[in-house]
């Protein structure tokens, strides 16, 4: 059985609690829940209460019922009982989930100890954005990547040639004002302008999965699965001594089967790099043939490169010349604002890369992910 499941069994077991108590709750109600916490966070104590709050819970009377019986099955505290800090949530898999949580007075959400107590809460999950990946423990690396699955992407747009209405501008719509001024036999009543049509920039993402990027590369994977879901046009590749392309594995609704069907496809993980090779696997295979036309391309790699750099400098110039822009992400980076190249690989590169920014924890991943719209 997977964790989705084991979530959901828990939950429905949770709304059978509840009818038993006496709160009328139908199996529609419980649907809701379930899909109302899939948006949210399911391993998240304050989201599981808040959306069964608002989903189960039709009655204001019904709140303090519904609060006993969320202490006493999510918590495992009667009334009156001394306050857990931890709830640990058991699935029938090998995983276990150790979340910290308050444990306040559900009932009076608006009361003061409750909004320091859930401050706290946002304060830990801050602290966990900006440690790096490469100093988190297992756990910790876990919630990361479940709140990874909700980074949003806005890409980068660009104007084509064809023009589309627009209510106000600097450019007559000809072919409108020609028609509403036949319709009005010479004399149109309105002025109708357009303006160029915006299409989605494609994104290319190359990831490093060598052995150097070992600290990385899990979670860089992961945020490439959540890109490619939330944008359309991505095409996602893993590169190690050779390219590999892993697009259409990233396809799958649950995360955990993505990349584990990503780790098989791809051969030589936390092996050896050649950064150059791979740039021209990726020129002779899909970039020539239009994939990097108009493109952002995200070469994520910390620059250490067993290769020719010779090979490295050619293919990383003719990659310019074929994409709209090239992006290096290197967790070395960190947020030093003042990082120059040091490896031997980014400096061959140097010229011809547009940015040079950090992913080495959460944080610079969700500043990327906003500012990418700015690449023009």
């Amino acid at each position: 059985m997977s964790d989705d499941e084991d979530f959901v069994e828990l939950f429905v077991d949770f709304g059978r609690n509840l009818r038993d108590a006496g709160i009328p709750i139908g199996s529609d109600n419980v649907m809701s829940y379930c899909e109302s916490v899939a948006l949210l966070n399911p391993s998240d104590i304050l989201d599981v209460y808040w959306a069964g709050r608002a989903t189960l819970i039709a009655r204001r009377d019904h709140i303090p019922v519904y609060d006993s019986v969320f202490r006493r099955f999510f918590l495992n505290e009667e009334l009156g009982g001394d306050n857990e800090p931890k709830l640990k949530m058991k699935t029938t898999s090998n995983s276990e989930a150790v979340l910290e949580v308050p444990s306040p007075e559900l009932s009076t959400p608006a009361s003061g100890e409750e909004e320091t107590k859930m401050g706290l809460m946002a304060s830990t999950s801050e602290i966990w954005r900006n440690k790096a990946f490469s100093n988190c423990t297992q756990e910790e690396l876990a919630a990361l990547r479940r709140i990874m699955r909700s980074i949003k992407l806005t890409p980068p747009r660009r104007r084509t040639r064809r023009r589309v209405a627009a209510t106000a501008g600097l450019q007559i719509h000809l072919r409108k004002m020609v028609l509403e001024t036949m319709r009005s036999h010479g004399e149109p009543n309105d002025l109708y302008f357009s303006r160029r049509k915006l299409r989605v920039r494609p994104l290319v993402l190359i990831l490093d999965v060598s052995g150097s990027m070992a600290d990385y590369s899990r979670n860089l994977l992961q945020f490439a699965y959540s890109v490619r879901r939330a944008a359309g046009q991505v095409e996602v590749f893993c590169f190690g001594t050779r390219l590999t392309r892993i697009t259409r594995t990233l396809n799958r609704r649950r995360p955990d089967e993505a990349m584990s069907l990503a780790a098989q496809m791809v051969f030589d993980w936390e092996g050896g790099t050649r950064i150059g090779d791979s740039l021209q696997a990726f020129i002779r295979e899909w970039g020539r043939r239009g994939m990097s036309r108009g493109s952002i391309v995200v070469i994520c790699s910390d620059g250490l490169d067993r290769g020719d750099p010779e090979v490295l400098a050619g293919a990383i110039e003719r990659l310019s010349r074929l994409c709209h822009r090239i992006v290096w992400m290197n967790p070395h980076k960190g947020d030093n604002s003042d990082f120059r190249p040091s490896t031997l690989a980014m400096m061959v590169s140097e010229p011809y890369i547009d940015a040079i920014v950090s992913g080495h924890n959460l944080r610079s991943l969700e500043d990327f992910s906003q500012t990418l719209s700015a690449l023009r």
